[in-house]
Parts: structure tokens; C-alpha cells; sequence
């Protein structure tokens, strides 16, 4: 059996790792990036207390003695299902399955204003390009006399009460409370304000009441500023707009609010269900296709009785769905039948600051929060890392922060463009 996979986060990796060396199957894996990352942590890399090779990994070196696994680097342009092939940038495969794993991507809600000027937070290379604005920015705040545009330099506005939103919010609250002000000690004088913005009517939503108030109660101690009630309705000439007639003033807009899966050529348009997901039954299978798959972000699965509405867009489904799928796999090439899929929710966390974060396990109901939380949420991310050398490396940059308050990867680093 011959199996193209296209997208490797979460869970594209899992599935190859799940068949590698099954002498019967041989799986190709398609990715635009020749790594793989760990989104969870991406937020640190942005925010310079991780370097971006402590959470990625190149492929090729993941997949080294794995007889059966190969990469292409190459992006996806169409599929053409008549023939089982897919027609990539740089040439075409062919497949006896085609599972789709390509995860998801920044949505906008249709705001050109905001796609073009904000800072999304999906990606290594995005991670990377608001670490280097961030910086310059505030470099440019050191040397300006303009009280009012050093206050604009320096004021960020964070759009997404989600975990992404709650995590970058609380780091840049408490990188200005110690390192700001000893690095920077000419912006003392400088009143500047981190907010954090979302459109409804909690932080957390997902997660448990007593979740959503103490990340509220922690992020306000450490002198965020949450608006909740408050959408996002523009961002132009350096002034974020909300629904309400409120502005605020910034150069600085992260955009972490909301995301959206891809569609692609050759599809047919009723495989799409909300939010462009592809519509998959219990074993994966997308609807209207006979060898063809999608796992992850990407899908949106019904059949699950706990999940009638799909599953939440997380990392914990869409490894789950990689290795029952590999499984399913296996099971079809010795006639056996197949397994429905069914999400085993582990639980929800979110760090907050420095010995603050909060966890929901649902059996038994337990709910964590503070110094034990921050602990767990530590300890689940590091083993979730895909190799012991990225383990290792965050960790150490982990216990420098810790004890010192501080990192040393404050660096603008970024090609130079040859004129």
C-alpha cells in the first residue's frame, strides 16, 4: 500500500511513526516546511524565551532508518481522485491512500485591514517575524522623543482569549515587569499597557468556570488589561477598532482569534463541512471519496457520540486520529475491521505566568491550578516534544528563565535583502 501524507504536524507524524517499517506499506510525506514544530510552544519562540530549534525537528532526520518512510518537500496544488495522484509544485505522486493532515490556519473573519497588518501566531516563520518586530520596535521606542509614539511602539493589543492568547498575554505582562525595565531603562518613564481582547464572554471558553476565573483574577494581578465583550472589527494607520466604538492606539497587534482549515483542488464542495473542514466518517474517511482521509484540524468528524458536533481543533485529537488511522491501515491490508474513532479527552491547560497555570482533567473531574498546575503543564509539554535532543534544550532554556527571570535569545536576526 502506497500513502501519501500530506502535512506533517501533529498528526501527520504520528501516523508515520505509527507505520514506520511495516514492511506491506510505504508512506510518503509531504510538507512545505522540512520540519516539524510544536505549536503549543510557538508563543515562547515569539517572545524570545526559546530558541526556534528547541521545538522543531528536521524530517529527513526523524525518518532516517525508517526504511518505509520517505519526505518530499513540496507544496500542495491539486488532486485529481480519477487517477489517485496529486499534482505537488514540483511534480506529482501517486497513492493508494491520500490522507490529509494539513492542520489549520489563521482566519481573519474576512478583515483585509487586519490580515495585512497584524501579527499572526500559527507558525515557526510567524513566531520568528513577531519576535523580530516586537524587538525593533521597542529599539525604536529607546530612541524616540514622541511620548505619544514610543506609547504606541510599546502598548500590545492580543486578540484571542484562547490559550495562545492567555500565554503570549501573561509573558509580555511579566517581560515587562523585569526585563523591560533593567534592559531598557531609558522607557521607565513610559506607560505602556498589554490588553488582551476577546469577543466573548470569558477567557478559556473550553475550559472549566473556576479555569476561567482564575486566569482572569491572574492575568489582572500581572497587570493585563482583558476586555472581554469586545471584537475586532479593524486595524489600520496604527489604531485597532473594536464593535463597540472603542480604539486603542498600538503598532503592536497579535492576532491569535480564530482559525480556519484549507480547501483544496479536486475536492468535490460537498466534502467541506464548518470552517472548511473536510467532513470525515468514524474512520476518517472523507465524504464522497473512497480512498481518501483527513485527520486533525482539518476534519470534522460527527460520529463520535461525546462529540456530536465535531471535536475540539487541538494536539491531543489529532494524535489520537494519526494512530488509530495507522492502525485502520494495517487492519485493512490483513481484512480485518476496522476501528471507529473515539477522542479520549485528556484534559485542558494554559499557562499563565511564572509558577501560574491552570489544568482541567475530566475523569476523575479534577481542576489545578497555581504552582501544582504550572508543574503539569511543564511536564506534558516537555514529553510531547518530538525528540529527546528538543527535550533536553527546552528544558535547559526552561530552568535558565526560571532562576535568572531572564534569556539571552533577545536577538534581531533576519535575512538581509540583496537590493
Amino acid at each position: 500500500m502506497e500513502i501519501v501524507v500530506i502535512g506533517g504536524g501533529f498528526a501527520g507524524i504520528n501516523l508515520c511513526n505509527e507505520l514506520a517499517n511495516h514492511k506491506q506499506i510505504k508512506v510518503t510525506l509531504v510538507d512545505k516546511n522540512n520540519y516539524n514544530f510544536f505549536p503549543p510552544l510557538i508563543y515562547q519562540v515569539a517572545t524570545a524565551f526559546l530558541e526556534p530549534s528547541s521545538i522543531s525537528y528536521p524530517f529527513r532526520k526523524f525518518f532516517a532508518g525508517k526504511k518505509n518512510l520517505q519526505f518530499r518537500f513540496g507544496e500542495l496544488q491539486s488532486v485529481v481522485p480519477s487517477e489517485n495522484k496529486v499534482i505537488l509544485n514540483n511534480g506529482e505522486l501517486r497513492y493508494d491512500a491520500l490522507v490529509f493532515a494539513t492542520g489549520a490556519e489563521t482566519n481573519y473573519f474576512g478583515m483585509e485591514n487586519v490580515k495585512k497588518n497584524a501579527i499572526p501566531m500559527k507558525t515557526l516563520n510567524d513566531a520568528i517575524e513577531m519576535r523580530n518586530t516586537l524587538l525593533k520596535n521597542i529599539e525604536k521606542a529607546s530612541s524616540c522623543k514622541d511620548i505619544r509614539k514610543r506609547r504606541k511602539l510599546l502598548t500590545i493589543v492580543v486578540a484571542g482569549g484562547g490559550p495562545t492568547g492567555v500565554e503570549v498575554s501573561g509573558m509580555f505582562a511579566e517581560m515587562r515587569r523585569s526585563i523591560l525595565l533593567k534592559e531598557y531603562p531609558e522607557l521607565a518613564t513610559t506607560a505602556s499597557n498589554v490588553y488582551l481582547v476577546d469577543g466573548g464572554d470569558a477567557l478559556l471558553s473550553p475550559m472549566s468556570v473556576k479555569s476561567q476565573q482564575d486566569t482572569l483574577e491572574a492575568l489582572t494581578k500581572l497587570g493585563v488589561v482583558v476586555k472581554l465583550h469586545t471584537r475586532v472589527t479593524d486595524y489600520q494607520d496604527d489604531t485597532v477598532f473594536f464593535g463597540n466604538g472603542e480604539t486603542i492606539q498600538t503598532k503592536n497587534l497579535i492576532w491569535a482569534a480564530g482559525v480556519s482549515a484549507r480547501q483544496f483542488e479536486g475536492i468535490p464542495a460537498e466534502s467541506y463541512g464548518r470552517g472548511k473542514r473536510l467532513v470525515v466518517d468514524q474512520y476518517n474517511k472523507v465524504a464522497g471519496t473512497d480512498n481518501i482521509y483527513a485527520i486533525g484540524d482539518t476534519c470534522l468528524q460527527t460520529s463520535d457520540e461525546n462529540f456530536p458536533e465535531g471535536h475540539p481543533q487541538v494536539a491531543q485529537v489529532a494524535i489520537q486520529q494519526g494512530r488509530t488511522l495507522a492502525k485502520n491501515f494495517k487492519s485493512m491490508l490483513q481484512s480485518q475491521s476496522l476501528k471507529s474513532f473515539a477522542y479520549n479527552d485528556k484534559g485542558s491547560m494554559a499557562i499563565i505566568g511564572k509558577n501560574k497555570a491552570v489544568v482541567d482533567i475530566p475523569k476523575p473531574k479534577i481542576h489545578l491550578n497555581g504552582f501544582i498546575a504550572w508543574l503539569a503543564w511543564l511536564f506534558i509539554h516537555l514529553i510531547s516534544l518530538i525528540s529527546y535532543r528538543n527535550r533536553l534544550q527546552t528544558f535547559y532554556n526552561w530552568m535558565v528563565a526560571y532562576f535568572s527571570k531572564d534569556q539571552s535569545l533577545r536577538m534581531i536576526i533576519r535575512p538581509d535583502k540583496k537590493q
